[in-house]
């Protein structure tokens, strides 16, 4: 059985792009920061969720650097992470519960390290599954869920959280049923925003420089 690693936990939000280590709930939590433009820079954070570890997904893959830019861009502090038992995470999978317990460790520190900004949440997949149930336990200022997998998790047992909530689904999404994102959304009160990109796969393949100014001008309105 490997030890557990020991990790000074960083008592300041970086100033530059960096790569850090987190204490999680399992070990290690793997992340990566990154801060806009001094100019650009607005009080509110975000932090970003992965697809799902057992087909690949981390914190790495392009939709969610493409959400990651996107929101650099319009002036938030970011920050990705691998949930455990990707990379240099620690621990192993456990199915959205543990998962959800990393993102809530994550944001207690955004929350020590940046205590005024507004805290923002992201994800792709799976990864937006674990963004919405956390952000029914935090005081959260802007959702966004991408391709979120309703027909594959318990998205029925979660309800609207206290902020905007912004969803993006492709129409040509072979891995999520349109159909299914799309009454589910109907049934939520209120309803999120929801955007279908047209000739988007689950991927957003030749599509994912479209994805970012649909990312951008979807949630310009409630940056603070």
């Amino acid at each position: 059985m490997t030890e557990a690693r020991t990790v000074e936990q960083p008592g300041e939000f970086p100033a530059e792009r960096s790569e850090i280590l987190l204490r999680g709930p399992a070990g290690v939590l793997e992340c990566a920061v990154d801060v806009p433009e001094p100019g650009d820079a607005r009080p509110a954070t975000i932090i970003i969720c992965h697809p799902h570890p057992d087909h690949g997904g981390t914190m790495h893959n392009k939709v969610v650097t493409i959400l990651e830019r996107s929101m650099r861009e319009l002036g938030l502090r970011t920050i990705r992470f691998n949930f455990r038992s990707v990379g240099a995470s620690e621990g192993i999978f456990d199915d959205g519960y543990g998962e959800t317990d990393d993102l809530f460790a994550v944001a207690e520190w955004v929350r020590r390290t940046r205590p005024d900004d507004s805290l923002w949440l992201g994800g792709f997949s799976f990864g937006s599954y674990i963004a919405t149930r956390a952000a029914l336990n935090l005081d959260v200022g802007q959702l966004i869920t991408i391709a979120p997998p309703v027909d594959r998790y318990a998205f029925e047992s979660l309800h609207h959280p206290e902020c905007p909530w912004l969803v993006i689904q492709g129409d040509e999404d072979e891995v999520i049923n349109i159909d299914a994102v799309t009454n589910w959304v109907k049934k939520l009160n209120p309803p999120p925003d929801l955007i279908v990109m047209k000739e988007a796969d689950h991927f957003f393949h030749r599509r994912i420089m479209d994805l970012r100014g649909l990312l951008k001008n979807g949630v310009r309105e409630n940056l603070p």
